[in-house]
């Protein structure tokens, strides 16, 4: 529990300030690529990495496959070394007690980006307390074991690498809308699961979920890349990350006796009326409904080969 809270710590650090260093690497007019091309590899590996990750546990055992998934981690890291910033582009350390109240004040002073955390500190609970957590209990009680729901794992990974690809070449005129309707695609594959309905049916809800969710994360990615001085951008999605993920252990905490007081059925039902509530209330604001992109220059090619420099590694991760 302790190493989970740590390796829990670490992450909170790692996402906002790899989202400002997105901004430090590339171009304005490449930024909205970049959000979407290193999600189609990262989730194309997701696709095969449980079946090679399955064959080595049998082959060799499960100590060795975690310790040799412990040394990519390093592996990582040591790539991420390698990302060469601009001494002149960076902001000089004034410190925390600085940092805190001026990321708060930019964070607070912007209604449709708190609005929109807003919405994610429900939707977020609510996914994964009825997909992670209830999915498979599910999966063991209604759908025969892990086989079968390893099979519902294999079409969410699948349309995540379609909502990146989608996001690759479609960029939306109105992002609001495009991420609320997407965050409201997670509510599918759940009503699946309280309905209890065909396993095809439940794969193809939860291709259809992860599609949107894909799609929406790449493009308020962008939006917020966009938006938000890169001088503040990592201060800021700290405080969006906070709000996101700040009811989580508490849903986790109530999902246990609620399920045993109405079924996983009844709980998963719940949890998706949530997810479909908060979809729309965002909506009701004229200035999230209005949130757009600006829209893609032509990208001289010159500058586009020459994003990364030998010697320059990049690390990228969602």
């Amino acid at each position: 529990m302790a190493v989970a809270a740590l390796c829990g710590a670490a992450s909170s650090f790692f996402g906002p300030a790899a989202g400002g260093v997105v901004v430090e690497t590339v171009p304005g007019e490449l930024r909205y690529q970049a959000n979407a091309l290193p999600k189609i590899g990262q989730n194309t590996v997701k696709v095969g990495g449980p079946v090679v990750g399955g064959a080595l546990v049998a082959a060799i055992g499960a100590s060795w496959v975690v310790a040799w998934d412990a040394v990519t981690f390093i592996a990582a890291a040591l790539l991420c070394t390698r990302l060469a910033l601009a001494p002149a582009r960076a902001k000089m350390r004034t410190g925390f007690v600085h940092d805190l109240p001026e990321g708060w004040t930019d964070f607070s002073s912007r209604r449709w980006l708190w609005v929109m955390v807003l919405q994610g500190s429900v939707v977020v609970p609510a996914w994964l307390v009825g997909y992670q957590m209830l999915g498979p209990v599910y999966g063991e009680r209604y759908l025969g074991g892990a086989a079968a729901w390893g099979l519902v794992v294999s079409f969410f990974t699948g349309g995540l690498i379609l909502g990146a690809a989608t996001a690759l070449v479609w960029k939306p005129a109105r992002v609001g809308v495009v991420v609320c309707l997407g965050t409201g695609t997670t509510a599918l594959p759940l009503v699946t699961m309280a309905l209890n309905l065909p396993l095809l049916v439940l794969g193809a809800a939860t291709c259809a979920a992860s599609t949107g969710l894909s799609l929406s994360m790449t493009v308020w990615a962008g939006l917020i890349q966009e938006r938000i001085p890169k001088e503040t951008l990592s201060r800021t999605l700290s405080y969006s990350t906070l709000g996101q993920n700040l009811p989580v252990p508490l849903a986790y905490l109530a999902a246990g006796p609620v399920r045993g007081a109405f079924g996983v059925r009844a709980t998963l039902a719940a949890t998706a009326a949530v997810i479909i509530a908060a979809m729309q209330l965002p909506l009701l604001l004229p200035q999230v409904r209005a949130l757009t992109l600006t829209p893609a220059e032509p990208v001289d090619a010159a500058l586009a080969g020459n994003l990364i420099r030998p010697g320059h590694a990049a690390c990228w991760y969602s």
